[in-house]
């Protein structure tokens, strides 16, 4: 079902094509700002140099063109290119821009192409030394204290722990969740952590799935999560959806899970243990799916997985990108309630998302924050907790 079909044109998508403007400085500062790091991320052969310095060039200056004709998914790429073939890409959808930029990127470190560098994430060297960092140890230390707390103790920790992701103040939230959760409203813009702990009664079982964002530091949080939901039998299973390819920089990928089981065995190994045990007995099910990493929104939703999650539960969606595929990342009103436009997903819905970026609806009361400026909607200090039953 296309975006029109749920009446989402009278919401305008969000473009680039204002100079200085949030989006505007994504595609001509961020994005060759992400190359200039990935050509230095790896020995690449002068080919894949080029390729790199290319792309620079059309992500500031370009216009949308089809992907090569030998490329595995070309097909699909010419579909979705169509309405913006020799389109700036200022002027066509920013989500859509973006999500054509990192498949741009991956052919041009030939990703996908036979030979040597095939499967590389470009990213690696990111997620690597974020894993390693020392500081990670007192967050993962406090996410292994969970266990032997209360259970709604342990609930509103893990999914303040989960929204928040990797802000310093990670072990504080856990080791006293309440208070800090209290202390953290006015940070809040939607708060249905209520509805949220109503879904997740003890001992409701079922399935919980829960669509990743990034790896590393803000997927750890996530398997603590999941850790408390099978423990404490506020699900029977769990899915854990991720990214089937390299994505948005950090996004989390089942190498990624991997890394941060190895990281787990080496500062708490029972919660390293439970989760290996889960992924063994099935009822911690990783998932993956080129639609997360195509340009479209969760209004086209392919068959299967629109499948998993109406059978399901509850669904979880975390971070940033997967809140603008759920809503549309368009100009919405803010007041715009959040159940009318997610009233196309097929099964309940719960979003975990710290913003940093303009899109928002649900939230009737940021007037006063709006007339400071946009800046709060950008800069990770504002989060949401927002659930459609």
């Amino acid at each position: 079902m296309s975006e029109t079909d749920q009446g989402l044109a009278d919401a305008p998508p969000i473009l680039s094509d204002v100079p200085g403007s949030f989006t505007w400085r994504v595609l001509h500062d961020r994005h060759p700002a992400i190359i200039e790091q990935v050509s230095g991320a790896f020995p690449y052969p002068p080919r894949i140099r080029a390729a790199l310095a290319r792309l620079a060039e059309d992500a500031v200056s370009g216009v949308v063109e089809p992907l090569p004709a030998d490329a595995h998914d070309a097909a699909d790429w010419a579909r979705w290119s169509a309405p913006y073939l020799g389109m700036a890409w200022y002027d066509v959808p920013f989500l859509w821009a973006e999500n054509y930029f990192y498949r741009r990127l991956l052919e041009a470190v030939e990703y996908f192409r036979p030979g040597p560098w095939r499967g590389l994430d470009p990213f690696t060297p990111q997620k690597s030394a974020e894993l390693a960092d020392p500081a990670l140890d007192a967050d993962l230390a406090a996410l292994a204290d969970l266990a032997g707390r209360p259970v709604e103790e342990q609930l509103t920790a893990a999914v303040d722990a989960a929204l928040w992701g990797n802000r310093a103040d990670l072990a504080t939230r856990v080791s006293n969740p309440e208070a800090e959760h209290r202390k953290q409203a006015s940070d809040l813009v939607a708060d249905d952590s209520a509805a949220l702990r109503r879904l997740l009664a003890p001992g409701s079982g079922g399935t919980v799935c829960l669509v990743a964002d990034n790896a590393g530091r803000e997927l750890m949080p996530d398997l603590a999560l999941i850790d408390v939901l099978l423990r404490e039998g506020l699900a029977d299973r769990v899915e854990l959806h991720l990214k089937p390819q390299p994505y948005f920089v950090s996004d989390a990928m089942l190498h990624d899970l991997l890394s941060c089981l190895r990281r787990l065995a080496e500062a708490t190994p029972p919660l390293r243990e439970r989760l290996w045990s889960a992924l063994d007995g099935g009822s911690l099910e990783v998932v993956t799916d080129a639609f997360y990493c195509e340009p479209l929104s969760y209004h086209d939703l392919p068959g299967d997985l629109a499948a998993r999650f109406r059978a399901a539960k509850l669904t979880i969606v975390k971070g940033d990108l997967n809140y603008r595929r759920l809503v549309g990342d368009r100009h919405w009103p803010a007041h715009t309630p959040f159940d009318t436009v997610t009233a196309h997903f097929p099964g309940a819905v719960a979003a975990l998302r710290t913003l940093k970026s303009e899109v928002l609806v649900g939230a009737p009361d940021v007037g006063a924050l709006d007339a400071a400026g946009p800046g709060w909607r950008l800069d990770g200090t504002h989060g949401l907790i927002q659930v459609r039953i």
